[in-house]
């Protein structure tokens, strides 16, 4: 795709479609925005007090799962391969689907194709303020910090992006919302902002590290390993790791979702699912040197391409996998959506969070439980 193409494309898609893409794909049967094909995973044999494989009577037949082939998904990446999901599921089976970015995966999991998903938190909180708090649960954290803005190496400040182009995986992403309120807060307007100071188009993360090389845009709001991937391979440099925007240097990057009526159905699952998401990052923290080699040989599969050795260990090292997500910070994403103009107003979040699953399977294994922050059942 062409960067001309590529902009008339970014102007086209104005915030307010933002209702109307969840409001008409709520109407569909099936999805097509997955990135790629849907793979299965066979059901193991039921393990010994896994969930729903201990017999719960709301054990599903089926799970089917999003996720990205990103770093920042990476006890879903690891999870999926290595079994552990399907392990925890028992004699659920878990069926498969990776995205690019968030807005592709809600519209998977609202039009019924999926039935959780790895996902950021901005697009959840767009799924359930227009859905009227119907549609989505989020059910616990996945993965704090990995995502950075990076520029051209003439690039020094803010000031130097105006009159240029930058990009992001998808709008109202998390990532896009993250470089519209940054750009803002530095005087720099955007479409949704009321201005054309910056102009950003929306794609594909490899359509971006292609455009980054030719010198077609000026840098680009990614998360890992697409970030280091820029750095790495095409020899932008760090303008904003975004981090440093945050107390205490952490934000959510990754969250796990779950369709309403599949967590009110069959919470067995939604609990198996989360054990095994608990046992994939003790697993991590126990060893990650062999976490981000069999991190890398994973996406290689996924993507057809393993990443660089600089890479992976630079995209390693800026995750902080867990399962705790930082509900005390989701009022104030929301309002960076609002003043990104992703989002119209300051949205009431009572409900999104359903903590009990994941703090019932804590409680088990003696760990601290999370708060929902007011925000929703703990």
């Amino acid at each position: 795709m062409s960067i001309r193409r590529t902009r008339r494309a970014a102007r086209l898609r104005p915030v307010a479609l933002l209702g109307a893409a969840v409001a008409a794909v709520l109407a569909l049967t099936a999805c097509t925005s997955s990135s790629s094909s849907s793979d299965t995973t066979q059901a193991a044999t039921p393990a010994a007090g896994s969930g729903a494989a201990a017999g719960g009577s709301t054990a599903a037949d089926t799970l089917r799962l999003g996720y990205f082939p990103n770093v920042t998904h990476a006890a879903a990446v690891l999870g999926v391969q290595n079994g552990t999901f399907q392990q925890a599921l028992g004699s659920t089976k878990l069926e498969t689907s990776t995205f690019n970015a968030g807005p592709a995966a809600t519209e998977a999991l609202l039009s019924g194709a999926i039935d959780a998903t790895y996902i950021g938190p901005n697009p959840a909180i767009n799924s359930f303020v227009q859905s009227n708090g119907d549609a989505i649960r989020i059910v616990a954290g996945a993965t704090n910090n990995g995502a950075s803005l990076v520029v051209a190496q003439d690039v020094n400040g803010p000031q130097d992006l105006k009159g240029k182009t930058v990009a992001s995986p998808q709008l109202g992403g998390t990532q896009d919302v993250a470089l519209r309120k940054w750009l803002l807060d530095n005087g720099l307007k955007t479409q949704t902002t009321g201005g054309d100071d910056v102009d950003i188009v929306n794609q594909d993360n490899s359509q971006t590290l292609d455009l980054f090389k030719s010198g077609e845009i000026a840098g680009a709001w990614l998360p890992e390993p697409w970030a280091s991937r820029l750095v790495n391979e095409a020899g932008g440099k760090v303008l904003v790791d975004e981090k440093t925007l945050w107390p205490d240097e952490k934000f959510q990057t990754t969250i796990l979702i779950v369709a309403t009526p599949f967590l009110e159905q069959h919470p067995d699952t939604v609990k198996a699912l989360i054990s095994g998401e608990i046992t994939e990052i003790k697993a991590i923290e126990a060893d990650p040197a062999k976490a981000r080699t069999d991190l890398n040989a994973a996406l290689g599969e996924l993507t057809g391409k393993q990443l660089q050795d600089a890479t992976i260990a630079s995209a390693f090292a800026s995750i902080e996998p867990t399962w705790d997500p930082l509900a005390g910070t989701l009022n104030t994403i929301a309002e960076h959506g609002v003043e990104a103009g992703t989002l119209q107003a300051a949205p009431d979040l009572h409900g999104i969070y359903d903590l009990r699953q994941l703090n019932e399977v804590l409680k088990e294994q003696g760990q601290p439980t999370v708060g929902a922050a007011s925000l929703g059942q703990e």
